[in-house]
């Protein structure tokens, strides 16, 4: 199995659309690359504390690759909007890849010139190494999945998208 932290905006429908992908083993939600220990929601929601609301994503990589997960990532954000995704805004909401292996930066990056490629706006998508990760309260873990008509900044069309996307490894 091999790992990636994605933060895109809201973690909850983060979580939902990469828990639909093919291959995703395990996703679990928390607070990302900040300053203070053992962060609550409370804390990071102030955005004072640094951290990024993020997915912690485990994959097999027999049935999915970084690469496409990552172009998946790209279909679920703007990539040009800095610490806002959706309604929601706060560098807690900031978009980013952290990394866990130098070995996984070269996939990283030719993603992020595949994908500037595209657009005529600069990505302002974090792309570094994981610093800290920690768990979100329960409450927060597969919330769409006990609150099915909870606040969602996707549309539900996109986790119907990632239901039907395969990696043609």
């Amino acid at each position: 199995m091999k790992e990636i932290y994605l933060a895109g905006g809201c973690f909850w429908g983060t979580e939902h659309y990469f828990k639909q992908i093919e291959g995703v083993m395990n996703t679990e939600v928390g607070f990302a690359n900040g300053q203070t220990e053992n962060p609550t929601y409370k804390e990071v929601y102030t955005d004072q504390t640094g951290y990024a609301e993020t997915v912690h994503v485990v994959y097999d990589e027999q049935v999915v690759g970084l690469e496409f997960l990552l172009n998946m990532f790209f279909k679920a954000i703007d990539p040009t909007s800095l610490n806002k995704q959706g309604h929601d805004e706060g560098t807690r909401y900031r978009t980013g890849v952290y990394y866990t292996s130098e070995d996984q930066l070269p996939i990283i990056e030719k993603v992020f010139a595949e994908q500037q490629a595209l657009l005529s706006q600069p990505i302002a998508v974090e792309k570094v190494p994981l610093k800290n990760f920690y768990t979100a309260e329960e409450y927060h873990q597969d919330y769409l999945d006990k609150n099915p008509d909870g606040y969602c900044h996707l549309p539900t069309a996109l986790f119907e998208f990632a239901r039907k996307a395969k990696d043609k490894k």
